[in-house]
């Protein structure tokens, strides 16, 4: 739902009030210069009932328990993504390896693998169990869809992953155009596109899902 200044709601209240039909209170605003978004926005905020007055419709409010259980999902999100791709990362370097680092890859990768298998391990069930239960939670009480908090890390969360594609896009395209590209670094780009591109997709067909059935 968009966000509306008090004048219009005062007004869309106002006018329902004197019993003005929902179509001319919108060709009203129009006309005014409000855009359709706006109105929509304001309209949508009450039900369409036969009553005598304005009855409006159940709104998002932020809770410290919503605003703890989002940060844990996305920050659990952030992790297992992270490390996923460290993981990736170390079997592609292992597996494709490097003669003139050998002693490194012996000493230092088996260190690091274990620590992103260990935060996998631990991050993973978290997430699921904080999603399914966010999920739940949303299919009982559909106004959540419009939590804040929720809105504000989901956008943030688009904008990371569109950062972290152009970037990969880039740092591919560069290194083509400087011919130095190799198996093992086409691997990696991959491996970056796929997680962060997953990532992306996912949140934008909630985004869209969210506005159809607002």
């Amino acid at each position: 739902m968009a966000s509306a200044s008090p004048e219009l709601e005062l007004f869309v209240r106002e006018a329902l009030m004197r019993g003005h039909s929902r179509p001319q209170v919108q060709q009203a605003l129009l006309a005014a210069g409000w855009s359709d978004e706006q109105i929509r926005g304001v309209l949508d905020g009450w039900a369409e009932v036969d009553f005598a007055l304005p009855v409006p419709r159940p709104r998002a409010s932020l809770s410290a328990r919503e605003a703890f259980l989002y940060l844990v999902l996305f920050s659990t999100l952030y992790l297992f993504a992270w490390n996923l791709g460290s993981l990736l990362f170390k079997l592609i370097e292992y597996t494709l390896a490097d003669a003139a680092v050998a002693q490194w890859r012996g000493n230092s990768m088996g260190s690091s693998i274990r620590w992103s298998i260990s935060m996998l391990i631990i991050v993973f069930p978290v997430f699921v169990f904080v999603a399914r239960h966010v999920s739940n939670d949303v299919a009982r009480h559909p106004i959540k869809r419009l939590s804040p908090v929720r809105r504000w890390l989901t956008y943030l969360t688009l904008f990371v992953a569109a950062v972290v594609l152009i970037g990969d896009l880039t740092t591919l395209v560069f290194n083509l155009l400087s011919g130095e590209l190799s198996l093992r670094f086409v691997l990696k780009v991959l491996v970056v596109g796929l997680i962060a591109g997953t990532v992306f997709a996912y949140y934008l067909w909630d985004l869209r899902k969210e506005e159809v059935d607002a």
